[in-house]
């Protein structure tokens, strides 16, 4: 009998190859910790549990061919790249425009509204990526069974990796958040935030853009 799941050692090598991709920091890391140092704790969770669900529209996609489309279409590649590049770079403009006092705007002080602003944006960022529907694409065949179906075998394993790499990046929030108290002290530390997060969103968005490389992390 098949399982849609690798049982036994198959399945401890992707647990291990998805923990070890999800803890090393890329994009989607840089994003979460820049929103955390700049809004605070609550604005980061609220960050990753927005890249959780792009990521799982982007696993979805791969499983559904949308990668195959990415592979053969070189401008549907671009564009969905160059509208994801150009949006971190707007809201790295947004917060670099931002008056110093909204730093805090999404923290837990601030009600729904910052933290669904917040949310949007991070769900944007991470469907805006069609490397991370690419490295699905690539990443989760390695780990399949060619007698079992492919659609529920890459949605399964596609969501466990993303469940990792959730656990991981509440680890880095958790972490950042923890050095505020201690940056608090410090004068200009808002400025600083604001600056962090503008200058982290932009450098993606920048890098983004001018990247040919296929990784999704």
């Amino acid at each position: 009998m098949h399982h849609i799941i690798p049982g036994g050692p198959m399945l401890a090598a992707f647990l291990l190859s998805s923990l070890l991709l999800a803890v090393t920091p890329g994009p989607a890391v840089i994003y979460i910790v820049a929103r955390t140092l700049g809004q605070g704790r609550l604005a980061g969770l609220t960050s990753v549990a927005a890249v959780v669900l792009g990521n799982l529209v982007n696993v979805l996609a791969a499983a559904l061919g949308l990668a195959a489309l990415f592979a053969v279409s070189a401008l549907a590649f671009a564009v969905i790249k160059y509208a994801g590049a150009a949006y971190l770079v707007y809201l790295g403009l947004r917060a670099l425009r931002a008056p110093p006092a909204a730093a805090g705007e999404a923290g837990p002080e601030a009600g729904g509204a910052g933290l669904r602003r917040v949310f949007r944006d991070g769900f944007v960022v991470a469907l805006f990526n069609p490397k991370t529907t690419l490295f699905f694409a690539a990443f989760l065949p390695q780990f399949m069974d060619p007698a079992v179906s492919a659609l529920p075998q890459s949605i399964a394993l596609g969501g466990i990796f993303v469940l990792v790499a959730s656990i991981t990046d509440c680890c880095y929030v958790l972490a950042a958040a923890a050095v505020l108290p201690y940056l608090s002290r410090a004068r200009g530390v808002q400025s600083a935030g604001r600056y962090l997060t503008a200058g982290a969103l932009i450098g993606l968005g920048v890098l983004a853009a001018v990247s040919g490389g296929r990784n999704s992390k």
